[in-house]
């Protein structure tokens, strides 16, 4: 039985958060890149990644440490660092084109390395990897929306989201506008707009956003107010970056 008590070690965990705050530094540099060249993996993935790292590597030596020469728990956390892999795997899911879940398949990460800590008996230095998980998810979040309005202005890198609106012709002239209007008031300014043929009865609006980081989230409510139009047969988008 694990006696909790017994692992409250201030100066050890010290240690672990000299470690944790490392990783989230570092693992914010790294997803900061990421993030303003809008790559699926951005910075509270990167985050989420480096502290979930960090937290079992901290936890296996710390339990080394305890047991001595037994592995056991050590190699427990190996199979739960690979378990996790294939439950973070089921939740990334591919839509039109659009890679998404891969946050939340990171977040899993970090939050199985907190309930090993927490099964370990390691409550303080659970308590802090939840901490961390949560300040990525939560305090990031509008660091990651403000680098998401910035146009891009690396030359090496082009990034071109496209939103494509089917809708009948005889309402070719309102879902355009309702676009136009939609797309303005959240602040997703389009450059380049084509207009053609979609069957016989249908014609496909593309209006091209370049040079910008969309958040996948944030601009699902965008088109899911174009899907709900009358006006409209089908909303969908996708993103495509270049180096």
């Amino acid at each position: 039985m694990i006696k909790a008590y017994e692992y409250l070690d201030l100066m050890l965990f010290a240690s672990t958060l000299i470690s944790l705050t490392t990783a989230f530094i570092l693992g914010g540099i790294i997803g900061y890149e990421r993030q303003v060249r809008q790559r699926t993996a951005g910075l509270r993935t990167n985050i989420l990644v480096a502290v979930g790292a960090a937290m079992f590597v901290d936890m296996a030596a710390r339990l080394h440490g305890i047991y001595g020469g037994n592995h056991g728990a050590v190699h427990v956390i190996a199979y739960v660092v690979s378990g996790i892999g294939f439950l973070g795997a089921g939740v990334i899911m591919r839509e039109e084109g659009n890679i998404r879940g891969i946050n939340t398949a990171a977040t899993l990460w970090g939050s199985a390395a907190v309930g090993a800590a927490a099964g370990a008996g390691l409550i303080l230095e659970a308590c802090l990897g939840a901490l961390f998980v949560l300040s990525a998810n939560t305090v990031m979040r509008p660091i990651v929306n403000h680098i998401n309005r910035q146009p891009l202005d690396t030359l090496d890198t082009e990034v071109t989201s496209t939103l494509t609106v089917i809708a009948p012709k005889e309402h070719q002239n309102e879902a355009f506008e309702l676009m136009e209007i939609i797309l303005e008031k959240a602040k997703y300014p389009f450059q380049d707009v084509e207009i053609n043929a979609f069957g016989e009865g249908e014609v496909e609006i593309e209006a091209k956003l370049v040079s910008q980081s969309i958040d996948g989230d944030d601009f699902e409510k965008v088109v899911d107010r174009l899907r709900r139009s009358p006006f409209t047969t089908q909303v969908f988008w996708s993103a495509s970056t270049s180096e």
